[in-house]
């Protein structure tokens, strides 16, 4: 196996090259980043010898080369090379060329791989093996399928993938391929969130990790990743798909970009990383309170559906009487779909899923969201009208608090913050699964092992069902009127059908 590029992703590929007992050859043209690359490598294959990982004998399957020429023997050449498409396109051509019956296989993670494969001699040779960041670590390999892709590309490329220990997944190539594709809405939602001031960058990204299970919010994301370099992502989604709306930059991440304020790399993004050595750049997350303090208050939940059974059964534990309507001290209507003439008499929470809050002709309501499972959320969204009650608010933080929830207060919306990011998710793997882009099995594993979400886009959809996804968008679309919350086809037969979402295809 060839690599050409020796920074951190070169480094990386070679290095797993020779754990899997393949002899690597490693090329870089400048060569202090050869040689920096080199030490790289046998750094981390000394370390897993000590960890007992590899053999010795894995130290000693790299060799290095200085020009292009130096691979001709190779069976598969993997590019590494800097993300601009001139570049890479001459490599293609020049390695075609150099290594004539070589597999040629590109990691970009942006560039159409069907427009590299057109500068090689042999197209069918080319595919893409997109390699996630730090290589040694992360357990995904996404496999791209060209246009010009053939049979022996594809397997050979899904072979050496999995010897080095690889989930492997495979995607037809299109913007963002697979896995970067279906994780967009979790960043392009947050911004619009924040744009429209449904919350603050603090407020969302706590909710991501709390209501959601996320390891980390968008933001901490995006400041980490580099907010000019998902800007420039995202400027090429919009230009490869012809002005797509779900996929269109955000004025903020241009205005960011321009005060120079790029994340961790600057110092200071949306949070801010020039406090002393040590000191976090937010505060922990608070534990969720416990379970209980209900006192046989009597309460009605009303609607149907998962996130109804949830609420029932943690209101239960927590000591409440629940009731199947009036008389009741709280109406709580979890329904997706907003109960037509809810007891009156009683404060009323109301799930803001089909509508707004606002919408909903209860000037004195509180409104909520929340996404099942219950036992992996630790925190719900409420919202509030100029009109709410003072004593509707407080009944509505009293009630979660004793069902064990955190709460964030925030702006008006169907699905409000965290639901209109999720919902987005399972379009947008609606969107791609009906495209024949991937399966709804490689789209949560990528989501998962590439991307670190909780879990994959089908899979929430299962948990949250497909009723409450479509009521979200649809509310979306009611709301703002704009394309990028149409529902995907496939998502929208699946829920008349009441099909899995997998299986609709």
């Amino acid at each position: 196996m060839g690599v050409v590029g020796a920074g951190t992703m070169g480094a990386g590929i070679a290095q797993l090259g020779c754990a899997a007992g393949i002899a690597t050859v490693l090329h870089d043209p400048v060569p202090d980043a050869l040689g920096l690359g080199e030490e790289n490598v046998l750094r981390g294959l000394r370390r897993w010898v000590e960890k007992g990982r590899v053999g010795e004998a894995a130290v000693e399957l790299l060799s290095t080369a200085s020009s292009l020429d130096g691979l001709a023997d190779c069976d598969l050449i993997v590019e590494a090379a800097p993300e601009r498409l001139d570049l890479k396109r001459q490599l293609f051509c020049d390695l075609s060329r150099v290594a004539p019956e070589a597999i040629l296989a590109t990691n970009t993670s942006s560039i159409p791989v069907t427009s590299l494969a057109s500068a090689s001699e042999r197209p069918e040779n080319v595919v893409g093996m997109h390699f996630f960041n730090p290589p040694p670590l992360m357990r995904l390999l996404e496999v791209i399928r060209a246009d010009q892709t053939g049979e022996r590309a594809l397997a050979l490329a899904r072979e050496v993938g999995e010897a080095m220990g690889k989930d492997v997944i495979v995607a037809t190539d299109g913007p963002g391929f697979l896995v970067n594709r279906c994780g967009r809405p979790f960043y392009t939602e947050a911004l619009r969130s924040l744009q429209e001031r449904l919350a603050t960058h603090e407020q969302i990204d706590r909710i991501c990790r709390l209501g959601g299970g996320f390891r980390m919010g968008p933001f901490e994301l995006m400041d980490l990743v580099g907010i000019d370099v998902g800007f420039e992502v995202a400027k090429s989604f919009t230009e490869l798909s012809f002005g797509e709306p779900r996929w269109r930059p955000s004025p903020i991440q241009a205005r960011m970009v321009a005060a120079g304020r790029l994340g961790r790399k600057s110092g200071r993004g949306y949070y801010d990383y020039d406090a002393p050595a040590g000191a976090p750049h937010r505060p922990e997350d608070p534990e969720p309170p416990a379970v209980g303090g209900g006192d046989g208050m009597a309460v009605a939940i009303l609607g149907e559906g998962a996130l109804v059974d949830a609420l029932r059964e943690r209101a239960r534990s927590a000591g409440y009487h629940l009731q199947a309507g009036a008389p009741a001290e709280l109406i709580v209507d979890a329904g997706v779909v907003a109960a037509e003439s809810p007891p009156g008499g009683a404060p009323l929470l109301a799930l803001c899923a089909d509508r707004t809050l606002a919408a909903r002709g209860e000037p004195g309501a509180v409104g909520f969201h929340l996404l099942p499972p219950l036992a992996d959320c630790h925190l719900v969204e409420l919202t509030r009208l100029p009109t709410t009650q003072a004593f509707a608010a407080e009944a509505a933080e009293r009630f979660f608090t004793t069902l064990g929830f955190l709460g964030e207060w925030v702006g008006d919306a169907p699905g409000l913050v965290l639901g209109r990011s999720v919902c987005q998710l399972v379009n947008e793997a609606a969107f791609a699964l009906g495209e024949g882009v991937g399966s709804a099995e490689d789209v949560d594993t990528g989501l998962t092992l590439g991307l670190n979400h909780p879990r994959g886009a089908v899979a929430w959809s299962r948990e949250i069902g497909l009723d409450h996804v479509v009521a979200v968008l649809d509310g979306l679309w009611e709301t703002y009127r704009e394309e990028r919350y149409r529902v995907a086809p496939l998502l929208r037969r699946a829920a008349l059908l009441e099909f899995d979402l997998g299986a609709a295809v």
